[in-house]
């Protein structure tokens, strides 16, 4: 196994391990969703300074509308994601969310004028039949996943908006931008529901964003070792992280539907990856 794969596998698993932290303080503990959020953007700021090198962010770059635009987005997945597991089985809201890559998918295609075969489309849609089998619209789907899917629709905009802005700043400097914007527009909702802090619970608010920085920190450099066409189906390994996660916390298991819908989504996912690498 590569190295590029080994550290994208141990990201992929680092991320909904910083969502079950995320969940026992939401919906064991009683954490309000914003102020959850708002501390993972602001630890996550903090961490990030020491790894942050001479030109990689100015402040400069908090003058651009497009950078609040993009930290917005990023904001709204967070927020939405974290009040979707107030309620929801990890696995179902990890499903639900992968919604975001097959908007990401659409709105590259049609604002970016990236080119896409009929088998990505094919593939596309296979992942969006498995959103539903596990959203299960009209026929069991709850507030909790609606906002799962809501969570989703923030996190595909802002995949786009990153390639959008991809040659504005280094990896590092956007990702800076990203927690700085966080942390300010989640200072007024989150701030006042800051809850009584007990050394457990100091440890849990520090995992989770920890897991959540650290995960998305090896994720872009596991991007810097290998192709994307080569990684990205490795993104999918989430959903299996989520699932046993969520059985071995919280005793959750997706119900058949979902698991079918699982499933499909990792096949929508490597099949779309494969014939991006053919291509390449």
């Amino acid at each position: 196994m590569s190295r590029a794969i080994l550290i994208m596998l141990v990201a992929m698993s680092l991320i909904p391990m910083g969502d079950s932290a995320g969940k026992l303080l939401v919906a064991r503990h009683g954490f309000h969703p914003f102020f959850l959020a708002w501390s993972r953007f602001a630890l996550g700021a903090l961490i990030l300074v020491p790894f942050l090198t001479k030109g990689q962010f100015t402040p400069r770059l908090m003058l651009d509308w497009r950078v609040w635009l993009r930290g917005g987005l990023i904001v709204g997945g967070i927020s939405s994601i974290l009040t979707a597991l107030q309620t929801e089985p990890l696995p179902n809201v990890f499903g639900a969310f992968f919604v975001g890559p097959i908007l990401s998918f659409v709105l590259s295609a049609v604002l970016l004028r990236e080119p896409v075969t009929k088998g990505q489309a094919a593939f596309l849609l296979l992942g969006f039949c498995g959103v539903l089998l596990v959203v299960k619209p009209g026929f069991g789907m709850t507030a909790g996943l609606g906002f799962a899917v809501l969570a989703g629709l923030f996190y595909g905009s802002f995949l786009t908006a990153s390639r959008w802005l991809n040659s504005v700043a280094p990896a590092r400097g956007l990702l800076m931008s990203q927690l700085l914007v966080g942390t300010i527009v989640l200072a007024l909702p989150g701030l006042p529901h800051m809850p009584e802090f007990t050394p457990a619970l100091t440890g849990l608010t520090l995992f989770s964003a920890l897991a959540s920085m650290a995960g998305n920190f090896l994720l872009v450099m596991a991007f810097g070792l290998a192709p994307a066409s080569r990684l990205a189906p490795f993104v999918y390994f989430q959903l299996v992280a989520a699932t046993v996660l969520g059985w071995a916390v919280f005793g959750d298991l997706p119900d058949v539907l979902a698991v079918a819908g699982l499933a499909v989504l990792v096949v929508s996912g490597f099949g779309s990856a494969l014939i991006r690498r053919r291509q390449a």
